[in-house]
């Protein structure tokens, strides 16, 4: 079966840190450049980071840049990200998917709240 499945999101403080994790299954993952994607209470989806097949090279959304880091463990079909100094604004379901979108995750909330 083909699928994606995230774990890591939670409730957290302004500034705080989370990693969420993303295993991937039923397809070769490590030749999946893969993707990051997040939508917020009453708006649309946006896109979060890049990362491609092999983890050699990465790219973010202004919005998150030098805040958080995006990795990949070919050996253990994981995807992770890094999110630190974590703000109100960055409280969404936070999604991960091939990058062509064929494949995507439930989701997992991140709450960043006082």
């Amino acid at each position: 079966q083909v699928q994606l499945v995230e774990s890591g999101g939670g409730l957290v403080q302004p500034g705080g840190s989370l990693r969420l994790s993303c295993a991937a299954s039923g397809f070769t993952f490590s030749s999946a450049p893969m993707r990051w994607f997040r939508q917020a209470p009453g708006k649309g989806l946006e896109w979060v980071s890049y990362i491609n097949s092999d983890g050699s090279w990465t790219n973010y959304a202004d919005s998150v840049k030098g805040r958080f880091t995006v990795s990949r463990d070919n050996a253990k079909n994981t995807l992770y990200l890094q999110l630190n100094s974590l703000n109100t604004e960055d409280t969404a379901m936070y999604y991960c998917a091939t990058n062509g979108g064929g494949v995507q995750s439930q989701g997992t909330q991140v709450t960043v709240s006082s």
